[in-house]
């Protein structure tokens, strides 16, 4: 039951995303929705509602905001993250998924491959970065911070 089974995200004032990166939310999503790992982190002797969990993401006083509940609407939890460490591996990851874009229209697939390659190593940088910032609020696996990581991405486009 350490899952999200809902996701939603906040992205009001945020700029409008460009085709390819609403492709990637979408993808995110789903792709998170199917299978992840999940669980909030107790603080002190408090004990949290078991899962399956509605995570809403946000950008709130220039802070990542982590809002969790059950699906039956119970407060689980909410944390609130630092966005400046993600700054620069999410700059690295918008430069590469650009040229990503652009290769995959004009250059051969051993060319492309090799941008996807630099694009993933990116991608799980980026990851890490997520579980290291959810250390001691919740537990997430490497799938799951990926796809975490993607949404973030999407909350900074704005």
């Amino acid at each position: 039951m350490n899952r999200i089974a809902r996701i939603e995200i906040d992205d009001t004032g945020l700029a409008a995303p460009t085709p390819e990166i609403e492709q990637e939310r979408r993808v995110a999503v789903f792709d998170l929705l199917e299978e992840n790992s999940f669980a909030p982190v107790a603080r002190s002797e408090a004990v949290l509602p078991e899962g399956p969990y509605a995570l809403r993401l946000s950008i709130r006083d220039k802070r990542l905001v982590f809002d969790i509940e059950t699906e039956a609407g119970e407060k689980a939890g909410e944390f609130h993250l630092s966005l400046g460490p993600f700054r620069q591996v999410v700059k690295d990851y918008f430069q590469i998924c650009e040229s990503y874009f652009d290769a995959v229209k004009k250059l051969p697939p051993a060319q492309i491959e090799t941008i996807d390659m630099a694009r993933r190593g990116i991608h799980n940088e980026g990851a890490r970065v997520v579980q290291e910032r959810l250390e001691g609020k919740a537990d997430v696996d490497t799938d799951t911070a990926r796809r975490l990581f993607t949404l973030i991405c999407v909350l900074h486009w704005g």
